[in-house]
């Protein structure tokens, strides 16, 4: 990365998702953010759910989000190292989108030093203590075969399915985020640490619970939680020298 860059992180956009009262806004305020921040950005994170809902068929892919990966692509022309981490809505990203921009697809948890500072980046639905339930449903997700079967649903069935699902998900609190929210995650951040004492972790950045977190941990590292472009529009950024979370209004 040239000197100068900068990295961005940011998560939980959730595009195309049907609870959002005006999806055309919502992709432009996106957008926006993302034009505002490309003279100077470097690497940008993309830490999962960025998009609410996505399956890519082997010929066809799901329509929207134009304006979008056309900004996406923008920034990978100009020399932009782009990252995109599956989350628990976006799973499904195979082939089309790093063919097509010239991003790179991360599933799990990954380690980096940007500057000579570790940071270790997740959604944040896949570390710490995790429901049996969630579990299943996650290795289900994963799974080639049920991909298979599920592929073999036409399309008019299983993007309607998606969408009412997350609907019925955000009713029941699924994106409610209470005081305690990023528990899980401090307490994997913390026992990370203990049982890595030649490798400790500066910054731990995570996505997934939708609360805004910047907090210092008694070992020494910080963990951000990055927040969310439903009511949030919040982010982080690194410039060599300092990470911080910021609003974009």
């Amino acid at each position: 990365m040239a000197d100068g860059k900068k990295t961005y992180f940011i998560s939980d956009l959730h595009l195309g998702a049907s609870y959002i009262a005006d999806p055309k806004a919502h992709e432009r305020k996106i957008v926006d953010f993302l034009e505002h921040i490309a003279p100077d950005c470097g690497r940008l994170i993309l830490l999962g759910d960025i998009l609410d809902y996505w399956w890519e068929y082997r010929t066809v892919v799901p329509r929207g989000f134009t304006r979008f990966f056309g900004a996406l692509g923008r920034l990978a022309d100009a020399g932009v190292e782009i990252t995109w981490f599956k989350g628990n809505h976006d799973i499904w990203i195979f082939d089309y989108l790093p063919r097509e921009i010239g991003l790179k697809v991360h599933d799990g948890a990954m380690t980096a030093t940007f500057d000579g500072k570790r940071f270790f980046m997740e959604h944040g639905d896949g570390v710490g203590r995790l429901p049996w339930s969630f579990r299943k449903l996650r290795a289900l997700f994963r799974n080639r075969t049920a991909q298979r079967l599920y592929a073999a649903i036409h399309p008019r069935w299983t993007i309607g399915f998606a969408h009412s699902w997350s609907s019925r998900s955000r009713k029941q609190g699924g994106y409610t985020p209470s005081e305690r929210a990023g528990d899980n995650l401090i307490n994997f951040a913390r026992a990370y640490n203990a049982s890595h004492p030649d490798g400790k972790i500066d910054y731990f950045i995570f996505g997934h619970c939708h609360i805004l977190l910047d907090q210092e941990l008694p070992e020494g590292s910080r963990i951000v939680i990055l927040g969310d472009w439903i009511s949030r529009f919040t982010y982080a950024v690194w410039d060599g020298k300092t990470l911080k979370t910021d609003i974009f209004y």
